[in-house]
């Protein structure tokens, strides 16, 4: 044993903590270091197992028997005895006849009866008055050739799940093989060996050694003489099929074991070290020790975890299903922080809570006002030629029968109530976005809700009513507006350039020629003149200026690839590839020449939806406007072209200057409205939700009625709660338990390596090697590389002992060679003792220079004359 209750008691913790995360589905792991059992089908495992526990609990048969990863907790309990499935929380099973039935309806469950395989583990959990601490792991045996259901590839698919459990570097690997056959040919050595080439975690196990042939022993083995394991190889008896369809009590095989070692001849002087309890009593101070030298990661880990649960558990701490007052003051700290949340998503949020991967809730509405807005309102603007159109028809259906000498302000109303008109619709639409944005706020918002579903449900019912009910009202608003802007044609604006001047302006001198400034920048994808070989697109960084487009190879803007004039371009939308995620538009004259090298439109995409409407509202800022519905002819357009005739010059005169006067009155009012369909849609619907979410939210949550039946939490949520609190707690048992687990724990170290030494070194006889009068010591057991010495005599025996690895207060020193002070010679010898007379003082050549778990220098063969006999 370890010596040390607490590390006793960490294991148990540490179990309890991976069942935490199994049930949660939390993305850490706490890797416990476990022992996972491998060996070939029928070596003996299941046996060995049934042995540790002292039940039959294993299901057993021909073939293939362990089709699942079967994780066998044990933990010593002083009264009980009984086990658990991790699947079947709450029923414990006393009769182990059960618990075998269990494992095989459960192993059925996933693979079927007829000899499948799953990966995925059965946890069980058994505790007993006879049984050490272990977590052992129990494999299905290595198979060649597929029987039943099994796939072809079984073999590959049990090596790859077995290399699964034992690649992980805290995983000791119980190599289990049988004596009855060749140990140069184990599968399971092969494996561990695979992964674990210094043998730091492999522990041998030799099974059916009282079936071996007559003649014949497995002593080389269990001496480690024959293929040498850093931690050795230990025998064991398991119980014949006789035995077992005979029910014979593993008591009385564990007794027959300790006989069968104890009158063996090849066995009886390592039968301490053979046999089932020593073998338990082992891996249960490897695993020990194992989790010794994994508790700094093991501490690291349970803090991260602890770190994470410190928030979710803050909600569950004061919490009290039955408690009326604590439902209460839950049901208002959620309120009122979801009144937090929404007013932040709005306003904007501090910077330890501001998302850095996509715009939300304020920002988001901040682009529907300046871009997506905008943009929509640039999309009903008029056609040119069909405006020119309209103003003649207007012009003459305002003369009537007369020719009319002066250009009548009549037409341009009509003119211009009609283009008002149609800005109804972009405002519309602008709300609807605005209104889809806030729903979606307002559902990701009551996620703090979710462990009260009807809460939440009543609370999203609520908010939804109340954004509806303003939904119409600005709706009504916005037609209110353009009915105002109908009403009363305002040709007196300061802004209005009147009839003089529209009279004398031109076109060309109404654009204002401005300095070619930078409106964006930022990647887009260019599929114009890539090849198709390099994914059809390439992406670059471009710059947006109001008079240009340009390209470069990246945002240092020194590799210019190419300047694009915006000169007479327009904006349409293309579809994507059939496997392109992105969204693509166009730019391309209207007079069909080529726009980039011979390419007749320049193809262009975004990486997102709304980082094309962005750039496409930047194409709006710099004159470049979306493309026109083409109107098809009338099958009597030839006859409406006549019915206009030829056009006078003064008619021309006239069209002209209500052509200008449209175009100034039009950029008022779309002006005014971008600037107030923003604030109207503002007050009316955004801030009015503000407000409610602030103080009006509780009052309809309370006049619901039965506040109490909101806070029920739903089955999952309570399971999780119970699930979180107990696996906070495990975790700060288990960190205070490392914190009391003393690092002097007594315990055996990790055996150095083994060597394999040349046949012709000779083999001294210790029984006749008198013992060092200089240095006593104490004589533990001898290693079991070398042969057993004969039976015991009179005469003093030398037994080399394994040193233990210094602490970390202790001197890396391996004997003590200081000469007493007494001595004739009174000098030191060196860190390799030299050969002196006196023999009898002498210690003798070691042979296994790896005492001290360093790698001295080979020593030279001496003659074995100078060995005193």
């Amino acid at each position: 044993m370890s010596g040390n209750s607490g590390m006793e008691r960490l294991i148990p913790i540490v179990n309890m903590l991976q069942d935490s995360f199994a049930s949660l589905g939390t993305s850490i792991q706490i890797d416990l270091p476990q022992i996972a059992v491998v060996g070939s089908q029928s070596a003996g495992k299941s046996s060995v197992l049934e042995n540790f526990v002292g039940k039959d609990f294993l299901p057993r048969g021909s073939g293939i028997v362990t089709r699942r990863p079967l994780i066998l907790q044990l933990l010593y309990s002083k009264n009980a005895e009984y086990a658990e499935f991790l699947h079947a929380k709450g029923k414990k099973f006393a009769d182990f006849d059960q618990v075998r039935k269990e494992i095989e309806d459960e192993t059925n469950r996933l693979t079927g009866s007829n000899k499948g395989i799953s990966n995925i583990p059965i946890n069980l959990r058994v505790y007993s008055p006879h049984v050490l601490n272990l977590t052992l792991v129990d494999l299905p045996g290595i198979t060649k050739v597929p029987v039943g259901d099994q796939p072809a590839d079984i073999e590959i698919q049990i090596r790859n799940m077995i290399l699964d459990f034992i690649s992980k570097d805290n995983c000791l690997i119980l190599a289990v093989t049988p004596a009855n056959s060749d140990l140069a040919n184990s599968d399971a050595l092969k494996l561990a060996r695979e992964v674990d080439p210094s043998g730091m975690r492999t522990i041998g196990v030799i099974t059916k050694l009282d079936l071996m042939d007559e003649g014949t022993d497995a002593r080389d083995i269990l001496e480690n003489r024959l293929l040498p394991l850093r931690r050795g190889y230990i025998g064991v008896v398991n119980r014949s099929q006789k035995d077992i369809d005979g029910r014979k009590d593993i008591k009385q095989a564990m007794a027959a074991e300790r006989q069968f070692f104890l009158a063996h001849p090849s066995y009886r002087h390592i039968a301490e070290r053979l046999g089932t309890p020593y073998l338990q009593k082992t891996l249960n101070q490897q695993l020990t020790n194992h989790i010794r030298d994994t508790l700094p990661a093991l501490r690291n880990k349970l803090q991260s975890q602890l770190l994470s649960l410190e928030k979710e558990v803050a909600e569950y701490k004061n919490f009290s299903p039955d408690d009326p007052s604590k439902k209460t003051k839950a049901l208002l700290t959620i309120l009122q922080d979801i009144s937090k949340d929404f007013e932040k998503a709005i306003t904007g949020a501090d910077s330890s809570e501001v998302n850095t991967k996509e715009l939300s809730g304020g920002a988001k509405i901040n682009r529907i006002f300046n871009e997506r807005f905008p943009f929509e309102l640039v999309k009903m603007e008029f056609d040119e030629k069909e405006l020119r159109k309209e103003i003649t028809y207007a012009i003459k259906n305002t003369h009537g029968i007369r020719s009319g000498l002066f250009t009548p302000d009549i037409a341009f109303e009509a003119i211009v109530k009609k283009q008002v008109s149609k800005l109804t619709q972009p405002s519309i639409k602008c709300v609807d976005m605005v209104i889809m944005e806030l729903t979606s706020l307002i559902h990701k918002i009551t996620e703090k809700m979710a462990r009260y579903p009807l809460l939440r449900e009543e609370t999203e019912r609520i908010l939804n009513s109340h954004l509806r009910e303003k939904e119409q009202m600005c709706k009504d608003q916005l037609c209110i507006y353009t009915d105002i802007q109908l009403s009363y044609i305002n040709t007196n604006h300061e802004d209005f350039i009147g009839f003089a001047n529209a009279q004398q302006n031109t076109k060309t001198e109404n654009q204002r020629k401005v300095g070619n400034q930078v409106i964006r920048k930022g990647y887009m994808g260019l599929h114009s003149g890539v090849s198709i070989m390099k994914g059809g697109s390439k992406d670059f960084w471009f710059v947006l200026t109001t008079e240009t487009l340009s390209w470069f190879k990246d945002e240092e803007e020194k590799d210019k690839k190419y300047m694009l004039p915006l000169d007479s371009l327009k904006i349409r939308d293309i579809e994507s590839g059939l496997f392109s995620k992105r969204h693509s538009f166009a730019l391309f004259n209207m007079d069909l020449r080529n726009v980039y090298k011979d390419y007749k439109q320049l193809e262009l995409s975004c990486d997102t939806l709304e980082d094309m409407d962005s750039w496409k509202a930047s194409f709006l800022r710099a004159g470049v406007y979306p493309e026109k519905q083409k109107v098809e002819a009338e099958e009597n357009g030839q006859e409406r072209k006549d019915e206009i005739g030829s056009i006078d010059p003064l008619l021309e005169r006239q069209v002209e200057t209500i052509r200008n006067l449209v175009d100034s009155y039009m950029k008022i009012i779309n002006k005014t409205t971008r600037d107030l369909v923003p604030k109207i849609i503002m007050h009316l619907i955004i801030n009015n939700v503000r407000e409610f979410v602030k103080n009006e939210v509780i009052a309809h949550i309370y006049s619901f009625g039965d506040t109490n039946s909101l806070m029920e939490e739903s089955a999952d949520e309570a399971i999780k709660r119970e699930e979180t609190l107990r696996l906070y707690n495990s975790t700060k048992e288990a960190l205070k338990i490392i914190a009391d687990v003393s690092r002097d724990t007594i315990s055996e170290s990790i055996p150095p390596p083994v060597r394999h030494y040349e046949s012709s070194l000779p083999t001294p006889n210790y029984n006749q090697r008198p013992a060092s009068p200089k240095i006593p010591r104490q004589a533990p057991q001898a290693p079991s590389a070398r042969p057993a010495p004969p039976a015991p005599s009179s005469a003093p025996v030398y037994q080399p002992s394994q040193p233990t690895p210094p602490s970390h207060n202790q001197s890396s020193v391996g004997f003590n060679f200081n000469i007493n002070p007494n001595n004739a010679s009174g000098v030191a010898p060196p860190n390799r003792p030299a050969s002196v007379q006196n023999a009898s003082a002498t210690l003798p050549n070691p042979l296994i220079p790896q005492r001290l778990g360093q790698q001295p220098p080979a020593i030279p063969k001496r003659p074995t004359s100078q060995y005193p006999n």
